[in-house]
């Protein structure tokens, strides 16, 4: 593992590729260009063959940890296997070669698909209408809040503060900050749902909404959804539905049907789209009828024999995303609806939860569960039992990838002391889950017998432990050929 990066691979007067001399003749750059912009130095880049470079990048490529590769439990996300069917369906020619300017008569298949896709998100839902333009789960909030805060303007009402269960993913927080309001947080109760009596008491006439995600963070759902609602609603303001978790709740109950006016629906996580590497991703947003007008445009609709794009509401937010979303992740997402049909759609949830379950059985006689009651898709533990003899959260994670498992989320949710928050998806099989279990209870073992090998860990890596915070807030990418080695592997 130990791979010599490409700088020592570096052979002066090696190159990979050779281009006949310039007949242009170069200006005197001292002439053109200020002194402070001109290199006095060489370039310090490799000079390598055709064959190093592809040699290299073949191999760092096998490095790459992804779910094609290996059991990836990040709780929160649900990061299960993409179907290559889906693929498939979004590489044929019709939907690969589309352009986004084209005219629409030449485009009829496209729109119908993702009039269809619309449709079948509301049903799912319990909406009444969908927009597909949103790139990504924050994307979809901030759409979604700033309609919510288009309604209430629209009504004369001016309201100032949107409510945040303290177990929220942080960017319910930050969406509600960025479209201009006051956010209060609401503290959970001791079974991990929302204190009732709390949030009757922080509602009232400057309260827009509450964003929830049900199940919550934490895995659990939320028990007094239809009281809830009823409170958030009775003090005049709008039910969000944070849909990061609606791959637990499948075909079993609707956010429609719980009371929210408004949902987000993470098209990576519940149906099984490309996730992770900055996108693309989608996040449509689902409305009840009275918020229909505010929806971004353009909207697809059927008008003289054929689809159109529509932008006609004068009550629109307006665009929010260029052209009408990503649609390649929209044809994948639409593919995996079809496939599954309503019962498959159904079996994905149950599955989930079940494997969530089995997987939280077989970890709480080790590791401190926070709450003792049944989870949904995903469940926290808590690693305070190892704290207390010497080893984080951060420790066993670390581990973990010695194991060949890639780590679940830590230190979230932040109600919870060194969580560690798992979520084993409907896609992983019952011998995955139980040599990752495996893998958890012997690290539990080696807090008392070897716990300097997990606050080294992980040993089997090309570099050994990196400060993360520094190497996010302060990257230097510098080529340092003195810098030596770490445990591990190389250091640069």
């Amino acid at each position: 593992m130990d791979v010599p990066i490409i700088f020592e691979k570096s052979v002066p007067g090696r190159r990979g590729i050779q281009l006949p001399e310039s007949d242009v003749p170069m200006p005197d750059l001292h002439a053109v260009l200020p002194e402070d912009y001109i290199r006095t130095t060489p370039t310090r880049l490799p000079q390598v063959s055709e064959f190093d470079v592809v040699r290299h990048y073949t191999f760092l490529s096998t490095l790459n940890y992804g779910l094609d590769t290996g059991f990836y439990p990040l709780g929160s996300c649900s990061m299960k296997y993409n179907p290559k069917v889906n693929e498939s369906v979004a590489n044929l020619p019709g939907f690969q070669t589309v352009h986004p300017l084209q005219p629409v008569a030449t485009v009829q298949g496209t729109l119908e698909l993702l009039h269809r896709l619309e449709e079948g998100l509301a049903e799912i839902s319990g909406m009444d209408r969908v927009t597909l333009q949103p790139a990504a789960g924050a994307h979809g909030e901030l759409t979604g809040i700033l309609m919510i805060k288009r309604y209430l303007e629209a009504r004369g009402e001016t309201r100032t503060t949107i409510l945040v269960p303290d177990s929220a993913h942080g960017t319910n927080p930050a969406t509600a900050a960025m479209a201009g309001f006051e956010v209060r947080e609401v503290p959970s109760n001791a079974r991990g749902g929302v204190d009732v009596d709390a949030l009757r008491g922080l509602v009232g006439s400057s309260t827009a909404g509450l964003m929830l995600t049900n199940p919550n963070t934490l895995g659990l759902f939320e028990e007094d959804i239809l009281e809830i609602a009823d409170i958030v609603h009775a003090a005049g303001g709008l039910l969000y539905y944070d849909g990061a978790n609606a791959n637990a709740i499948l075909g079993r109950v609707r956010p429609g049907d719980m009371g929210f006016d408004v949902v987000h629906l993470n098209l990576h996580k519940t149906f099984s789209t490309p996730h992770g590497g900055g996108g693309p991703g989608s996040g449509p947003v689902g409305v009840k009828k009275a918020l229909i007008p505010y929806l971004p445009e353009p909207s697809i609709v059927w008008r003289n024999n054929e689809w159109q794009l529509s932008d006609e509401s004068p009550d629109t937010i307006g665009k929010v995303r260029s052209y009408y979303g990503n649609v390649g992740i929209l044809v994948r997402a639409y593919a995996y609806l079809r496939s599954h049909g309503a019962e498959g759609l159904l079996a994905v949830s149950d599955t989930a939860v079940l494997n969530a379950n089995y997987l939280l059985q077989q970890l709480r006689d080790r590791y401190e569960t926070p709450f003792k009651r049944r989870v949904k898709h995903e469940f926290v533990l808590s690693a305070t039992r190892q704290k207390h003899r010497g080893v984080r959260a951060l420790d066993i994670a670390k581990r973990l990838i010695d194991y060949g498992f890639y780590p679940p989320t830590v230190y979230f949710p932040l109600v919870i002391e060194e969580a560690l928050m798992v979520e084993p998806t409907e896609t992983e099989s019952k011998e995955t889950l139980d040599r990752f279990a495996d893998a958890m209870r012997r690290i539990d073992q080696e807090v008392d017998e070897t716990p300097d090998v997990l606050h080294t860990a992980p040993h089997e890596t090309v570099v050994g432990r990196l400060d993360e915070a520094m190497a996010a807030r302060k990257p230097n990418l510098t080529y340092q050929p003195d810098a030596g080695i770490t445990q591990g592997g190389r250091s640069s």
